[in-house]
């Protein structure tokens, strides 16, 4: 079982910048792929940010050049640097491990992980 708890969401202003964190239960954090997701009202769930156990990363379309996925070993956390945020980035923020065996592969499904957090609140609003 691996635990995960997000932190670090808030209320921003447009333009803003803000550091989501994620630390992980388990031994193994070394050898998940870590993965980042958020849901906005009405809208479907969605795939924002990936990082392997090798520390390869990819992103979606809509936040690569403002979102940053990194992982540090040694603490077991996983974190998401959001800048130039827009109103549409507002959304629960969940962070998602993947402990079955995992290549060096980008998984982008929900279902692709096996444990994730409750989420935390992102608001961006002037």
């Amino acid at each position: 079982q691996v635990q995960l708890v997000e932190s670090g969401g808030g209320l921003v202003q447009p333009g803003g910048s803000l550091r989501l964190s994620c630390p992980a239960s388990g031994r193994s954090f070394s050898t998940y792929n870590m993965g980042w997701f958020r849901q906005a009202p009405g809208k479907e769930r969605e795939f924002v940010a990936t990082i392997t156990w090798s520390h390869s990363t990819s992103y979606a379309d809509s936040v690569k050049g403002r979102f940053t996925i990194s992982r540090d070993n040694a603490k077991n956390t996983v974190y998401l640097q959001m800048s130039s945020l827009k109103p549409e980035d507002t959304a629960v923020y969940y962070c998602k491990a993947r402990t079955r065996y995992s290549g060096n592969y980008y998984y982008t499904g929900w279902s692709d992980y096996d444990y994730g957090g409750q989420g935390t609140q992102v608001t961006v609003s002037s």
